[in-house]
């Protein structure tokens, strides 16, 4: 599988797609993770998907093959909290269910009808032979199964073999996907973070939660009605509303390790046609849109003042 095809797509899915579509992409990519060694990673996922959608863990595990997935890689790793709502399974009952499974004949036709009648009956008569994917489950053939996995593998198939999950676990990793664990994990997360964007109250409470998760005690202390009217006046503009409300309420933010400090209304200056708000000169007032350039992110334009601070509170919580 070619990593940046599969998080380009998931990405996407968990942005636009409908909640049926966005569980499964977080649960395919939850177990992608943990096959790949990053448990750790996968439960950090799923814990962001939890406090966004509020869904119960059940939703990640909706069919036998899932279930039974998260249930052989509890066995060596323990159960997470989120896990703790999923129902317990006899493993060794299941175990003998997924080997029959893996040696099944798959007909020619499986997949290629929708569910129903007609197509248990075209499966019954079609020929059938046996899925070279599962016979590589079954023979321990990891870099096979690999070889054969496409574009989005059947991990839950992999983590289902009883016998391979102590190999996944101990880190041999059979895609490569080490170096891209943490990236996948991370935009992922941030997706959620777009699609169910945290709600801050009021700008005090906003800027409160920001220096608390920042941990400082930095006091807010706000511009005065003439210290904004004078920076306008000396820029020849007004300054958007919410902009002035975040001036009201604080004149001006430390900076921390991954965010620049925000200036005050007497330092607000111009540069071209812009309005710089913040040092270094990263933040800026543009047409009524602030925009915020990233040397190694890129630029990014935000609607307001506003979105741009809730979303770094909202990557802070992350």
């Amino acid at each position: 599988m070619d990593p940046n095809d599969y998080l380009e797509q998931s990405v996407r899915d968990v942005l636009t797609a409908d909640d049926p579509t966005l569980d499964d992409r977080i649960a395919h990519a939850a177990l992608l993770l943990a096959v790949s060694g990053a448990t750790a990673e996968a439960d950090r996922l799923i814990t962001h998907w939890q406090s966004r959608t509020e869904r119960p863990a059940t939703a990640l595990a909706a069919t036998p093959l899932r279930a039974r997935a998260w249930a052989m890689l509890f066995e060596r790793t323990g159960k997470p909290d989120w896990a703790k709502a999923l129902p317990p399974l006899d493993l060794d009952a299941e175990e003998r269910t997924h080997t029959a499974w893996l040696a099944k004949p798959v007909s020619d036709l499986e997949g290629a009808l929708p569910p129903g009648i007609v197509a248990e009956i075209a499966n019954q008569v079609a020929p059938s032979r046996p899925n070279p994917l599962r016979q590589a489950l079954a023979t321990g053939d990891l870099a096979e199964w690999a070889a054969r996995a496409g574009a989005r593998p059947d991990v839950a198939a992999l983590a289902a073999t009883r016998s391979l999950v102590p190999r996944l676990v101990a880190g041999e990793d059979p895609l490569g996907l080490e170096d891209h664990v943490e990236a996948i994990a991370g935009a992922l997360i941030a997706a959620l973070h777009e699609r169910y964007p945290r709600e801050f109250g009021t700008w005090p409470e906003l800027l409160t939660e920001i220096l608390q998760l920042r941990g400082t005690g930095t006091p807010l202390t706000p511009a005065t009605p003439e210290s904004i009217e004078a920076a306008e006046a000396r820029l020849g503009i007004r300054l958007p509303d919410d902009y002035r409300d975040f001036l009201r309420t604080t004149d001006g933010l430390p900076a921390d390790v991954v965010f620049p400090r925000l200036l005050g209304a007497a330092e607000l200056r111009e540069k071209g046609s812009v309005v710089v708000l913040s040092e270094p000169a990263v933040i800026l007032l543009s047409g009524g849109y602030v925009v915020e350039v990233d040397p190694m992110l890129g630029t990014s334009v935000h609607r307001s003042f506003r979105d741009l601070l809730t979303r770094h509170a909202s990557l802070l919580a992350g």
